[in-house]
């Protein structure tokens, strides 16, 4: 165990290299498991989920090396259908993600409960509902659920009840391998989610429309391995956004993928952030004017989050800490998960003005100096939301459980003393 301890008030500049986009790497390792043969990926963060994923296709049988300049190679020929090992699921909910290329290779799939972030009932219905309009059957055994397709998936026109993430990255693994046609309607369009489709089309897959929300995917006999590169995670690049802001500092990021940042970038304007683009590069500049802007007539803007191309849920504990350090009031709204604005309880100990008006939104009025104080972290979002309110606030903090927090962000430490921040790793 081990915790930070932290000396805010002190601007961060310089320029920071994002990390690889964790939830695209997360559906990608998954993915090796289609092809015949060794596929290599670069750019793979080197973060507690990714290498919790990697134990878990080893645990498969699967050879995994990992290279010195953050590539990973996965050679699936030696994987074996087995259950996969429950310790390691309760880590991550991306244990889910495997299910789709086991059933769809293998016809049968045994799955222990998935962990992750707690902020409320995630529903695996979707997933379910995806593998079986394809042929598989479902049952439990205890607390695993237990997939099984003893006559091979076959395609299916298929409506998701809702545009879940990880239930069109599924659907997608598993219908690649199936028998005719599927399409996936009211898919998830995220850039990780077509990054998955591109390296599955580099691997042999036939699939149309990606980056919309209706996939046709024509299923293939067999797939091969393949070379593919993970993008920069747009989620550390909107953390370091909202850090440069409320620290006041200078910072150069990147390089970045700029398509994947717009919504973003707008979002973050109204709260007063400047961003400006310098060829692969985002600048967030010194001593800005945080400012709510308010909405025509003077009423107060509301920012929500929505699926893409809008505003990203992973990003609403961001926005708000930026928005305790902007001039005037916003209003939030997090509809996705009812548990994810509980750590604003920490921010109002600290000194936040924020009302809670129920489980999805919280109204912030700004700006309030925050003092240090001794913190928690929840989950990956909300850490990097409380180790920024540490940096910009006057004193000592710590923050314990920082092991949420190295779940999704690549050295943040490291990286966060090379900006100037006074931040130490210290065992427990």
């Amino acid at each position: 165990m081990e915790r930070f301890e932290i000396i805010g008030g002190r601007p961060l500049s310089g320029t920071v290299r994002p990390a690889g986009n964790k939830n695209a790497a997360l559906p990608m390792l998954a993915a090796t498991l289609l092809g015949d043969g060794p596929s290599t990926l670069t750019n793979v963060p080197d973060i507690g989920d990714v290498r919790t994923m990697l134990r878990l296709l080893s645990a498969l049988g699967a050879d995994v090396e990992n290279h010195a300049d953050g590539s990973v190679t996965v050679d699936p020929r030696t994987v074996t259908p087995r259950p996969l090992d429950p310790d390691l699921c309760a880590r991550i909910r991306a244990s889910l993600l495997l299910a789709g290329p086991l059933l769809g290779r293998f016809g049968t799939a045994t799955l222990p409960p998935p962990g992750g972030d707690t902020i409320g009932r995630r529903r695996n219905d979707p997933h379910w509902h995806a593998f079986a309009a394809l042929g598989a059957e479902l049952s439990e055994n205890g607390d695993e659920h237990q997939l099984d397709a003893p006559h091979g998936l076959v395609g299916a026109d298929m409506l998701l009840d809702e545009a879940s993430v990880m239930a069109t990255e599924n659907a997608i693994m598993a219908a690649v391998l199936a028998s005719g046609t599927t399409v996936v309607r009211n898919a998830a369009s995220e850039p990780h989610v077509q990054d998955l489709c591109h390296m599955l089309v580099g691997m042999g897959a036939s699939i149309d429309g990606v980056g919309s929300n209706l996939l046709i995917i024509d299923g293939v006999d067999t797939m091969s391995g393949t070379e593919a590169r993970v993008a920069p995670d747009y989620m550390e690049v909107g953390s370091f956004i909202g850090l440069g802001a409320v620290t006041d500092g200078d910072l150069r990021i990147g390089p970045v993928r700029h398509d994947d940042l717009r919504m973003i970038c707008a979002k973050f304007s109204i709260l007063g952030v400047e961003v400006t683009a310098e060829d692969d590069h985002l600048v967030v500049a010194g001593h800005q004017d945080l400012r709510i802007q308010e909405d025509f007539g003077g009423k107060i803007p509301r920012i929500h989050e929505a699926p893409w191309p809008g505003f990203p849920a992973d990003l609403m504990s961001i926005a708000l800490v930026v928005a305790t350090q902007a001039s005037g009031t916003v209003l939030l709204h997090q509809w996705m998960f009812e548990s994810r604005l509980y750590f604003t309880d920490r921010l109002i100990e600290m000194g936040a003005r924020i009302i809670v008006a129920d489980p999805h939104r919280a109204v912030v009025t700004g700006p309030s100096p925050l003092r240090g104080a001794r913190l928690q972290s929840p989950d990956i979002r909300a850490g990097m939301a409380l180790l920024m309110s540490a940096l910009c606030a006057e004193g000592r903090s710590t923050i314990a459980n920082i092991g949420q927090i190295d779940r999704g962000y690549e050295r943040i430490d490291d990286k966060l003393r090379e900006l100037g921040a006074h931040i130490e790793r210290v065992p427990v």
